[in-house]
Order: C-alpha cells, then structure tokens, then sequence
C-alpha cells in the first residue's frame, strides 16, 4: 500500500478577513486537513475550513504565553509525514517579519514536501486602508520597512534621513521611536500615524505629529499596528474626503450626512465564530464599532451513531424538525456523508423555526413545510399543523443545553419524537484578548446576546480571566441585549438584569432594537 503524501503550505492571510485573501489562499483553506494557525489570523477565516479540519492555534503574541518555534516546526512535519494536506496560516505575508525561514528549515530537513503562499502585507495594506500614500511625485521617492521589536539594532542615523518609514511591532515602543527620530533630525512637527486593525471593522487610526502623538494616545492599547511616518501623511484628509454635498442637496446626500443610530456606539458581540458576519455587518451599517467575543464553539457530536441510525430510516418519519442553521448544516452534511442526497428527503415534511433557518434550509435547495409566525421553538409547538397523534418526528439537536419544552408539548398532543445529537455547543477556552482589554477599559456601550448558551459562557470566560467581584464591576454602565424571552431570562439569572429584548426574535430584531434604544435617549 503506497503511504498518502502530505504537504504543508505557507499561507499568507492579508490584514485581516477574506476580502483581503487571495483567491489560492482561500481554495487551500477550502481544503485543509489541518489548520496551523497564529493569533493575529482573523477569526472570520477559521469557517473557510471543513468541519473536519484539526484547528490548531500556535499563536504568538508579546507578553503572553506562546508556542515554541521548535514545538510549530514539530507539528507541521508530524501531520505532513501523515499524509496530511497542512496550511500554516500566517498574518500578513509569509516573508515579512515571519518564522518561516525556520520553518522551511525544520520542513526541508525532514523531507517534507512545501509551497509558500504569498498574502498582502499590512505594510502596503494598512497605510492604504487608511488613506495614506507610501510614495508621491512631490512628498516621498520612496520607504523603509522595518520591526521596532528591537529598536535598540536599527541604524536610526539613517532611518530618519528617508522620507517615509513604516514600521511593523512598534506600539509598545512608540515612545522610543519618537525619542530616536527626534534625537537624530526629525522635526516635532513631522507627522505620524498609527493604524490598528487595518481592514478590519474595529479599525483605528491616530493622526498626529511626532510632538502630539504619544499625548493623543495616553492610555491607547495600540497593538498590533502600523506606524508611518512622513509628509504623505498630509494626503490622507484629501484622499478620504468627500465630495461637498450641493447647494440643493438631494435625499440620498441628506441621508449620507444623517447622524447614524449607533454611531460612537462600541458593540461586542458574542455569537460563535464564522456567524456573526450579517449582524456584525448590520451594525456597522447602523455606525456602531463591532468588536466580536465569541462565547461558542460548534462542532460534531460526541457520537454520530444515533443521528446515522436515523438517517437510514428517513423513510420512516413524518416530520423533520430544524431548530438552527446549525442543525441543517450539521444534518445535511451528516446525510451527504451517508451516501444519500436531497432526494431521501421527499417522503418527509420539514419544519424549521426563524428565518436565518429557514434561508439555511432554502441555501441548501430545500423548502420548509412549515415555519411558525413566531421565531421561537415554543410557537413551533403551539401553531404544529395538523393531527399530530401517532405522527413520528425526527429532531436532531444540539447534544447538551437544548430546550426540553418543545418535545415536551409535541409529545403531549401524541407525537412520537426521535431526539438525536446533530452538532454541540461549547464553550471557547480562552477569551478574546481585543474584547477582555474593551471590558477591562469600559470601552464597551452594549453585549449582545443570541441565545441562552452565549450568557452563560460569556460568564464562564469573564470568570476566568478575574474575580466575580472584578468582571462584574466592568459591566456597571454597559447595556445588556437580548434575542428574545429565554435570553432574557438567562440574563436575569447569569446577570441580574437585561435592559432590551428585541421585538421581533432575530438578530436583524435585535440590531433594530438596539438602535431604537438610543434613539428613543433624549439628546
């Protein structure tokens, strides 16, 4: 028998997020059997691989616990002589500022086969992003790169005679690279900017000049960023404008103008990873600053045995009950596997609860039966069309932490239920840094919360990181949102509180409701 042969490519990401993934990156993590990543990856690109993708995070970040090089270098080989199809995904571009040389070293040693993926750098992205030039005809003939990791080997003598410089790793040593440009000829006046999380929706940019900058961002957590420094800073206020609205402005500038509901507002979401896109999306639409928490991990079951015996007699059902996006997914790529198609789904009914279900469902070429008038599982029970006596039902679910009431009232009106574990929820181990840094700072207006597990694992992790006595006093000030009733309730229970409930059950619901919220505030 001929062994498999693996490869291990060397991705570059881009900033941050899959606008900025190049077309061949975004086909590899399609198709990753394991995925070998750092902590400055988006999150947004964690989904792109298959659910049956080993996601290994060997993040590096200062003044934090890491992975050593050697142990990176170890597990790349292990599952490449595996067999395995390995993407090592890097922020950024492989070659810049990277490991990867050590890395190639380590893979050519061990006879292993590998490909370097380019990805655009955020010292071309993030100046950019930002509005800034690097070169123009009259303000810059050229510029430098360079890490301020270790600001004590750089020639600043020569550094500070070129027209622009971008530099990677310098928010913690802002105060040294100022010291140095002004100790070897820089002007107080020469501008500067700061860039952090460039392309991503928490973007942030400082503008100042080498005598302001380290004032304006007294108390700022900077990192990770890109510094520039240079006349073409100057461009940036012409190249974003906008054109001035006319003498007789029209609608569509008068609403360009409009103050936006949540604008100045700080959000922090907490749905699982790879699905908060569309409200994340929303709510920078209505001008809040989204920064995302997840509070849920999704993934297979512990056992597929219940949910492939059931599969096998779909013949046999009357009904089929889908709670969830996650759910459909799960369920259909569980049949797929199965050998079966869409077809085996003829004999059956299907009835689904929410829209973001429902369009799940219709996504994947399927429409629903039945969808209740309200978006929650008790309406399901309560509007169930038709007889139900004698009736069999087939309900796959999340195996733990399920609403136990809706099989209750089925069963009640004499329905026969096969309740079988589809998918699972947890709880992530660690909380985002970005998002424990906003609460810690009070910088955070409202949490969202999409469901009774987000709540309670929102607690679970602020526990972790500190004392009941100290997460708890970071919430003083900050709105609790919640989906719906049960949300609600867990709020109450987790929290003590919950300050709005969306009227209609949905995240599209629960944006609305937070806007209406501060627009209702008197000015």
């Amino acid at each position: 028998m001929v062994q498999q042969s693996g490869k291990v490519y060397l991705v570059g990401s881009g900033p941050g997020g899959v606008a900025h993934l190049t077309v061949l990156a975004q086909q590899l993590l399609f198709q990753a059997e394991v995925l070998v990543y750092d902590a400055l990856v988006d999150s947004d690109l964690l989904p792109l691989v298959p659910s049956t993708c080993l996601k290994l995070d060997v993040g590096k970040r200062g003044g934090q616990p890491s992975t050593p090089q050697a142990e990176i270098n170890r597990l790349l080989i292990q599952y490449c002589q595996q067999g395995k199809r390995v993407v090592r995904l890097k922020n950024g571009d492989p070659f810049i500022f990277g490991r990867a040389a050590a890395e190639i070293q380590a893979l050519r040693q061990a006879n292993c086969t590998y490909e370097v993926v380019p990805g655009l750098s955020s010292v071309l992205a993030a100046p950019l992003l930002a509005g800034i030039p690097l070169t123009d005809p009259a303000l810059s003939h050229c510029f430098a790169v360079l890490t301020a990791h270790n600001p004590d080997v750089l020639d600043w003598d020569a550094l500070a005679q070129l027209e622009t410089l971008v530099i990677l790793m310098g928010g913690k040593c802002l105060p040294e690279i100022v010291h140095q440009l002004r100790l070897h000829g820089r002007s107080l006046e020469t501008p500067i900017a700061i860039i952090r999380f460039a392309g991503r929706p928490q973007q942030q940019v400082w503008q100042g000049t080498l005598g302001s900058i380290e004032r304006q961002t007294t108390g700022e957590t900077l990192s990770p960023c890109v510094i520039v420094v240079g006349e073409v800073i100057k461009l940036r206020a012409y190249l974003t404008s906008q054109p001035p609205p006319s003498d007789a402005p029209t609608p569509a500038s008068i609403a360009a103008n409009a103050t936006l509901p949540l604008q100045d507002k700080t959000i922090l979401v907490t749905r699982s990873v790879g699905q908060s896109g569309q409200f994340r999306d929303r709510l920078l639409e209505l001008g809040a600053t989204v920064i995302e928490m997840p509070a849920l991990e999704i993934g297979p079951p512990s056992s597929w045995a219940d949910l492939d015996a059931a599969i096998a007699q779909l013949a046999e059902y009357d009904w089929l009950i889908l709670t969830s996006a996650n759910a459909v997914e799960y369920f259909l790529e569980r049949l797929l596997h199965q050998g079966k198609d869409l077809r085996a789904l003829a004999p059956v009914k299907i009835a689904v609860v929410g829209e973001k279900t429902a369009q799940t469902l219709k996504q994947r070429g399927l429409q629903p039966d039945f969808i209740p008038p309200e978006f929650v599982a008790d309406a399901l029970a309560a509007h169930f069309p038709g007889d139900l006596a004698a009736s069999r039902i087939l309900f796959p679910r999340v195996e733990s932490g399920g609403r136990d009431a809706l099989v209750k009232d089925l069963t009640s009106r004499g329905a026969s239920i096969t309740e079988v574990a589809a998918y699972e929820s947890g709880c992530p181990a660690t909380i985002d840094p970005i998002a424990l840094e906003a609460l810690r700072n009070h910088q955070v207006d409202v949490v969202t919360f999409a469901s009774s597990k987000t709540v309670k694992h929102f607690c679970q992790l602020l526990q972790q990181a500190q004392t009941e006595e100290e997460w708890q006093s970071w919430l003083t000030g900050v709105l609790l949102a919640s989906i719906g009733p049960q949300t609600s309730k867990t709020c109450l229970e987790q929290l003590g509180r919950v300050d709005m409930e969306a009227t209609e059950y949905t995240l599209d619901g629960l944006a609305q409701a937070i806007a209406h919220y501060f627009a209702e505030l008197p000015s």
